[in-house]
C-alpha cells in the first residue's frame, strides 16, 4: 500500500505543479516496474522455503547417521548440513566424476526415484573400516570391486532406511536401496532439463572427510510439495511430540511405586496406658468388624474397602472408588 500523503503535502504539490516545478511525464517513467527475465529452461519449481524444509528434514537426517553409523563403523562420525540448491539433473549428473558412488532409492509410496551421491573417499574408507582396518581412504582412485560394493550397499542400506523417521512429519514413507551404480551414466532416472533439489552434506567418518549429495527431484516430491513449509514442519513435529511425551510420562508414571495405608480404626489413650501397654492387651477401636476401612493412597483417601485375609496375609477388598469431588 502506498504511502498517504498530508493536506500539506498534497497542497505543496499541487503548487508545485502548477508553478512547472514539478514534469509528471517524467514521475510516470520513473514509476515505470522493471520486468524481469523468466529462464523457461530452468522454472523455479522450488522456493526458499521449500529448500529450507528440506535443510531441516535433512539435519534431522544427519544426527540419526552420527548416531546409528558408529555402531557398523566403530569410529565417530560427525554429519552436518552445508547448504542446499535448486539445480537441473543435467548439471548434478554432468558434475559426477568416474568412479561415483550413487545409491539409488525407492521413495515408496512417492513415485520415483532420489539418488544418494556418497566420496568416493568415503566409500573406501567404510570398506577398510568394515574389514578391519582403521578407515583410511585409498591413495589412488580406482573401480570398486564387486566385494567391496557388496560392503558399501549394506552400510547404504542402513543410511536409507534411516530415511522415514526424518520424513514422518511430511508422508510415511518405505524407503528401499534398489542398486548401487558407479558409473553416472546408469543413473538417468529423470531426464536432463528437469529441476531437482540438491542437499550437500559434510560426512566425517575418523579422520576422513567427504561429501554426500542427496538428489531429489521435483516429480517425486511434487505430491508433497504443499507439505514442504516450515510452519506445517513444526506444528506437525508439536503433534507428534506431545503424543511422545504424553506415552512417556504415563509410562513412567506406571511403573511409579506409591504407600497405600489402610486405617483398621483410631482410638485414644492416655501417654501413661500407652507407655503401660503388654502382648496380648486389647485396645478398642472406634470402627466395628462389619464396617468399611479408609484406605489412603499417599496421603489422599482414595477408597473404601473391607478387611480380610489373602492366602496367611492380611489384605483388604476395595468396595469404592473415592473420586475428587467426594
Amino acid at each position: 500500500m502506498g504511502e498517504v500523503l498530508s493536506q500539506n503535502e498534497i497542497d505543496r504539490l499541487l503548487k508545485a505543479y502548477s508553478d512547472g516545478e514539478l514534469d509528471v511525464d517524467e514521475m510516470k517513467d520513473e514509476s515505470d516496474k522493471q520486468v524481469k527475465n523468466y529462464d523457461f529452461k530452468r522454472p523455479s519449481k522450488f522456493s526458499k522455503e521449500h529448500l529450507r524444509t528440506l535443510e531441516i528434514i535433512f539435519e534431522h537426517y544427519g544426527r540419526l547417521l552420527s548416531t546409528n553409523l558408529p555402531v557398523y563403523l566403530r569410529k565417530s562420525v560427525q554429519v552436518e548440513v552445508m547448504n542446499s540448491e535448486a539445480v537441473t539433473y543435467s548439471e548434478f549428473s554432468n558434475a559426477l566424476s568416474n568412479p561415483v558412488l550413487l545409491g539409488v532409492v525407492d521413495m515408496e509410496p512417492l513415485s520415483g526415484n532420489i539418488i544418494l551421491e556418497v566420496a568416493s573417499n568415503l566409500g573406501y574408507s567404510i570398506v577398510d573400516r568394515m574389514l578391519g582396518g582403521v578407515g583410511q581412504p585409498l591413495d589412488k582412485t580406482r573401480d570398486f570391486s564387486e566385494i567391496e560394493l557388496l560392503i558399501i550397499e549394506r552400510i547404504l542400506t542402513i543410511c536409507v532406511e534411516l530415511l522415514s523417521d526424518p520424513w514422518q512429519n511430511v508422508v510415511e514413507i518405505n524407503p528401499r536401496l534398489e542398486r548401487i551404480e558407479t558409473n553416472s551414466q546408469f543413473a538417468q532416472i529423470i531426464s536432463p532439463n528437469e529441476m531437482i533439489a540438491i542437499v550437500t552434506i559434510n560426512v566425517r567418518i575418523g579422520d576422513v572427510e567427504g561429501l554426500m549429495n542427496v538428489c531429489l527431484p521435483f516429480m517425486t516430491l511434487e505430491p508433497v510439495m504443499d507439505k514442504l513449509n516450515t510452519k506445517f514442519w513444526y506444528s506437525n513435529i508439536k503433534k507428534s511430540d506431545e503424543i511422545e511425551y504424553t506415552e512417556v510420562i504415563e509410562s513412567l508414571i506406571s511403573r511409579a511405586t506409591v504407600p497405600i495405608k489402610a486405617y483398621l480404626g483410631r482410638s485414644t489413650v492416655s501417654v501413661q496406658d500407652f507407655t503401660n501397654l503388654q502382648v496380648g492387651d486389647i485396645i478398642r477401636l472406634d470402627t466395628k468388624v462389619d464396617q468399611e476401612l479408609d484406605i489412603y493412597v499417599g496421603n489422599i483417601h482414595k477408597f473404601s474397602a473391607l478387611p480380610g485375609a489373602s492366602g496367611d496375609k492380611y489384605a483388604v477388598r476395595v468396595t469404592s472408588v473415592i473420586r475428587e469431588e467426594q
